[in-house]
């Protein structure tokens, strides 16, 4: 099926072209709105090398046109890294009556674009509640940012600044795993503090005694309990019999690694 692209005569007339732009800057325009590689969304990939080749123009003349486009007409974004182009008044040019037929291609073609950002871009003008709704829907789901990192080299000199800033719809979904891992540490140190209270279980209820002389009177309890054990002829009991015993009598383990696990006491 042939496909075409739509230029309303008002493009003539906006102020925009009339007062600011140059015959070059028309002839670009006009290219990126109706060359081979547009889309029904208004965001299609192509490269400089591309462009350049279908102008007749130098990629440092292509470059120099991109950045004119994007700081100062504020027209388009592109992303290097992506190869991907945005132009910024297409919904509201071309998006005003969309049947089912070209509410299907639309949906099909926001899949393949790797940029989100660049569909909030293009979103912003549209005046169809419906096909607003449509891109809503997919730049909402995960917003891609793209490091210098990622850029092809030859493609570096025509990064635009604006296309890395990102407003993240969903930024608690970076957060969730340190969220659970803080979770499970403050269990941990709630154990650890369990076990700290229940080495003298009943200092708590007692606050104006020396905690460290209760502790020590308790060992000095058990050890003469173990000394009336041997004496009273209990040295043939299991030696972990006994210390079940001892244990019990002191009510926490952690008194427990004072003995010797050899039977003398």
């Amino acid at each position: 099926m042939a496909k075409f692209r739509m230029v309303h005569t008002k493009f003539w007339s906006n102020p925009i072209v009339v007062e600011e732009m140059t015959p070059e800057d028309k002839y670009f325009y006009l290219y990126l709105l109706v060359n081979p590689y547009t889309t029904q969304i208004g965001i299609y990939k192509i490269t400089k090398k591309q462009m350049a080749f279908d102008l007749g123009y130098s990629i440092e003349r292509v470059q120099s046109l991109l950045v004119r486009f994007v700081e100062h007409h504020k027209l388009i974004r592109y992303n290097p890294a992506t190869r991907e182009l945005a132009i910024r008044n297409w919904g509201k040019d071309n998006l005003d009556k969309c049947r089912k037929p070209v509410m299907d291609c639309i949906m099909s073609e926001l899949k393949e674009v790797e940029d989100r950002s660049l569909i909030r871009y293009v979103a912003e003008l549209i005046r169809n509640q419906d096909v607003y709704s449509l891109y809503e829907s997919f730049y909402n789901q995960e917003i891609t940012v793209f490091s210098k990192e990622d850029r092809d080299p030859e493609e570096n000199d025509t990064y635009i600044p604006e296309c890395e800033v990102v407003d993240d719809p969903f930024p608690q979904r970076y957060t969730i795993r340190g969220q659970k891992e803080k979770e499970k540490q403050k269990e941990k140190q709630q154990q650890k503090e369990k076990q700290q209270k229940a080495f003298c279980p009943s200092m708590e209820k007692i606050p104006d005694i020396d905690h460290s002389l209760l502790c020590k009177r308790k060992t000095e309890d058990v050890k003469e309990m173990a000394e009336f054990l041997d004496a009273n002829g209990f040295n043939s009991l299991d030696v972990n019999a006994k210390q079940q015993l001892l244990i019990f009598m002191q009510g926490s383990e952690g008194l427990f690694s004072e003995f010797p696990r050899d039977g003398s006491y």
